[in-house]
C-alpha cells in the first residue's frame, strides 16, 4: 500500500496545492492510504476535494482510505458526513 501524507492545512486557500498533490495518484492501481495525522486545519472545500478524489479512484476500481486521521480531520469528516466515504473511523482515526 502506498502512503501519501496530507498537508497540515486543508483550508480553502490550500485546495489547489492539495489537488496538485493528489492528481498524480488518481490512476495508481494499488491501494492508497492518505495519512492525516499532520492535519491541523480543515475547511469543507478540502474535505470535498478528498471525497471527490476517493470517489473518482473508487470508480476506477482503486482503493483509497484516510489513515491516522488527526482529531481535527476526523471530527470535520464526521460533521460533514464524509467519514464513511473517506474510510475514516471517527472514533480512532483509523480506517473504518
Amino acid at each position: 500500500m502506498t502512503e501519501l501524507p496530507l498537508q497540515s492545512d486543508l483550508g480553502i486557500e490550500h485546495v489547489t496545492e492539495l489537488q496538485a498533490c493528489l492528481q498524480p495518484h488518481l490512476e495508481d492501481e494499488g491501494p492508497l492510504a492518505l495519512t492525516g495525522d499532520r492535519v491541523e486545519r480543515v475547511h469543507a472545500a478540502g474535505l470535498q476535494l478528498l471525497h471527490a478524489f476517493v470517489r473518482d479512484r473508487a470508480a476506477r476500481g482503486h482503493q483509497t482510505t484516510v489513515t491516522l486521521a488527526s482529531t481535527i480531520l476526523a471530527s470535520a469528516a464526521r460533521q460533514l458526513g464524509l467519514a464513511v466515504s473517506l474510510g475514516v473511523d471517527t472514533h480512532t482515526g483509523e480506517p473504518a
